[in-house]
């Protein structure tokens, strides 16, 4: 039996995928981390699925489909959480109708409570001029964490080479607002290895990749980046702001 086997069998041993406590959720992280750390991406979504049964799911913002395309191939049927703003380029919303008839997965598209009308009514027009922060609690912070209440685990695309931010991001860690698991694969893989793996899998890629779009939010938020910029210094131009809140 190869290493990686021998670890999901384990994990497969001590999993009750019943509702566990923070504190049983913490632990099986500090048991786990260290472990998993230098594993393939595969073998980290199968030990998740192995450990937290139906209670684990994948999350995909639509940029490219390679966290679905993984899970898809080693969990077949997983669900696979798509959060609609209100505000996304009809292109992701286009990646994300290919993703739902293209890969073995049970797509669950999740919106805020108000939509984009009623937030102006409540907040006035435009709020993610006025105050940005606020809007992404609204819009994405708060509907995530209350989708995210059936399962104990959630993994996410998180790559360290995307920021600065992202550079101490463990491939197991603790969710400490959300209080779940949080796993995130791709943590370690570098843009040649994304590129790669796309290139040699035939995955899905949000076109707006190839239009000057290399990290994809909000259609009000995002702008093109030019050559040698920050990828991400597209997002939330000029406000300071780098994140939504999501991983923060």
């Amino acid at each position: 039996m190869t290493a990686a086997a021998t670890m999901t069998a384990r994990a497969r041993r001590g999993a009750d995928t019943g509702d566990r406590s923070p504190e049983e959720l913490r632990e099986i992280v500090s048991h786990w981390g260290a472990e998993l750390e230098l594993a393939p991406a595969e073998v980290i979504i199968e030990w998740a699925a192995a450990t937290f049964g139906e209670r684990f799911c994948v999350t995909s913002s639509m940029g490219d489909a390679v966290l679905a395309h993984l899970a898809a191939k080693v969990v077949p049927g997983i669900d696979v959480v798509f959060l609609d703003t209100g505000y996304h380029f009809i292109e992701t919303i286009g990646t994300r109708d290919a993703v739902a008839a293209t890969l073995d997965v049970n797509l669950l598209t999740i919106t805020p409570v108000q939509s984009v009308a009623e937030q102006d009514a409540t907040y006035g027009k435009d709020l993610y001029k006025t105050d940005p922060d606020l809007c992404c609690k609204l819009r994405k912070v708060q509907p995530l964490a209350e989708s995210l209440s059936n399962y104990d685990a959630w993994a996410t695309g998180l790559r360290r080479a995307e920021t600065h931010n992202r550079v101490i991001a463990p491939v197991i860690g603790w969710d400490a607002k959300k209080r779940k698991v949080k796993v995130s694969p791709l943590a370690r893989w570098s843009d040649e290895q994304v590129e790669t793996y796309i290139a040699e899998n035939g995955v899905l890629v949000n076109p707006l990749v190839y239009d000057g779009y290399p990290s994809i939010g909000c259609e009000p938020c995002t702008r093109r980046v030019a050559p040698g910029e920050d990828p991400r210094s597209g997002r939330w131009a000029g406000t300071g702001k780098t994140e939504c809140g999501i991983h923060t």
